[in-house]
């Protein structure tokens, strides 16, 4: 049975439709979660702007929305739903810093599997985040890419993740190691190629949690 060229189309103009909608459906879902602090259906959301990454971030250029949502609405809903494991991992709880939070003059040596080992100079935000990782039983790595990230994985074998990298690369990376341990992320507030900033008390606060518990 041969089926023709406009049949064809049909169908593809109504697969295309049905993204947009059940995307939109999720975007409207997430943002609403994130505004009321309030997740609903976390699952759904999960697996279609996952799955629909690309065309959740072209609605938001269509519609003139800030195309991060998309990054925060996973990040933030990834997190709540993480959550209660996170608390619960008593053992190897890992901080994971990416290295562009390091001092323009950071002299600290890095290491081929560990990434850069804070000297604790005081120059940036890094060690006050060290010396709270003393104090709630998290150690801190802080590298230069993914490869340290899979590197530190095998390596460590850590229980629990706590991620600091920008929306991008956060959304990713916490795709990837929740696939085996649970997982928490945090935006950084000042993103770029150097110099970037994180909100510590935040960082903070997710490890003081652990102890709560």
């Amino acid at each position: 049975m041969l089926i023709s060229y406009e049949l064809l189309g049909k169908l593809f103009v109504f697969l295309v439709i049905a993204v947009i909608l059940v995307t939109g459906i999720a975007l409207l879902f997430g943002a609403y979660s994130i505004r009321k602090h309030k997740i609903i259906f976390p699952n759904y959301i999960l697996f279609m702007l996952y799955l629909f990454y690309s065309p959740a971030k072209w609605i938001c250029r269509i519609f003139s929305i800030k195309e991060e949502i998309v990054d925060e609405i996973l990040i933030e809903v990834k997190n709540a739903v993480m959550l209660d494991k996170f608390k619960r991992t008593t053992v190897r709880r890992a901080v994971i810093l990416p290295q562009c939070m390091r001092h323009p003059e950071c002299r600290a040596r890095c290491d081929p599997i560990v990434g850069y080992e804070c000297t604790r100079c005081g120059k940036c935000d890094i060690k006050r985040i060290v010396e709270a990782a003393d104090k709630y039983n998290f150690k801190v790595f802080t590298v230069p890419g993914d490869s340290f990230v899979r590197k530190i994985m095998k390596s460590y074998d850590p229980g629990a993740c706590l991620g600091v990298a920008c929306y991008v690369e956060l959304t990713e990376s916490m795709q990837a190691v929740s696939k085996f341990v649970p997982v928490q992320g945090i935006c950084l507030i000042r993103d770029g190629c150097y110099d970037t900033r994180v909100d510590v008390a935040e960082v903070i606060h997710k490890m003081e949690i652990c102890d709560d518990v």
